[in-house]
């Protein structure tokens, strides 16, 4: 079974983002860049599946020169091989997913994870993208895989519970906390990956439906107000509600 496994590089949660004064990107000078959380998930499935069921796993970004830091992460963790597709440009989720989908389907790939959201944009629909352009099956958001055969049994979160679902492959999934425990790589794991080498293709051409206008930062938020400590200020709050935070 050939599996691939698509990764981002993304800024730390805990980093300090600054804008640049263009107003369109972010400021990388200082900031820390890690795998995209969700998709650590991702890597330990299809790590767990090749386990399982035997075959070849292959990880997949698209970036400039920093995201081999990120696919030598998912190499250390256990991931056989890697696969850059280098551009630095400003891509959205389409134009991302276009790319993604031919390097997919040039290497014939059977089952294909995602985390199901990157912490920079989250967008949460590249793996869904993706599937629709290769005529995949997909299941979006799982805390549950099962692969039986050719056939998929996963368990989704969906707004206030959970639904199973079956489909067969070949299928993307895109995988959401608790689905896994994400293993830590191994001091053997880290020495072999820095001796891979990961292959760099230039990535397909797509056009941008999505275009960043401006970024800024959220309003800071305003100091609290005490108007009363007993029943008495309830007409009073009522009142700052309706007119000022106009939330009634």
């Amino acid at each position: 079974m050939k599996i691939a496994v698509c990764v981002s590089h993304v800024p730390d949660t805990a980093a300090k983002i600054n804008i640049k004064d263009d107003g369109k990107g972010i400021d990388k000078t200082g900031v820390t860049y890690v795998v995209n959380p969700y998709d650590e998930f991702a890597i330990e499935e299809a790590l767990k599946t090749k386990e399982k069921f035997g075959g070849d796993t292959v990880a997949i970004s698209l970036g400039g020169e920093a995201n081999k830091e990120t696919l030598r992460k998912a190499l250390a963790m256990g991931i056989d091989n890697a696969v850059l597709l280098k551009d630095d440009s400003q891509r959205d989720s389409l134009s991302v997913a276009k790319a993604l989908a031919d390097e997919i389907k040039s290497q014939n790939f059977e089952l294909v994870f995602f985390g199901k959201q990157s912490v920079d944009f989250d967008n949460s629909v590249t793996g869904q993208l993706t599937a629709e352009l290769l005529g995949y099956n997909c299941i979006s958001v799982v805390v549950d895989f099962k692969l039986e055969g050719n056939k998929i049994i996963a368990e989704r979160e969906i707004e206030g519970g959970k639904e199973v679902v079956e489909t067969i492959l070949p299928a993307v999934i895109t995988t959401q906390k608790g689905l896994n425990e994400p293993r830590y790589a191994s001091l053997k794991g880290i020495m072999a990956a820095k001796k891979k080498v990961i292959e760099e293709k230039p990535a397909s051409s797509a056009n941008n439906f999505v275009e960043v206008v401006t970024m800024k930062r959220p309003a800071p938020k305003q100091a609290g107000k005490i108007i009363g400590t007993d029943a008495s200020a309830v007409p009073e709050l009522i009142r700052l509600l309706h007119e000022e935070a106009k939330v009634i």
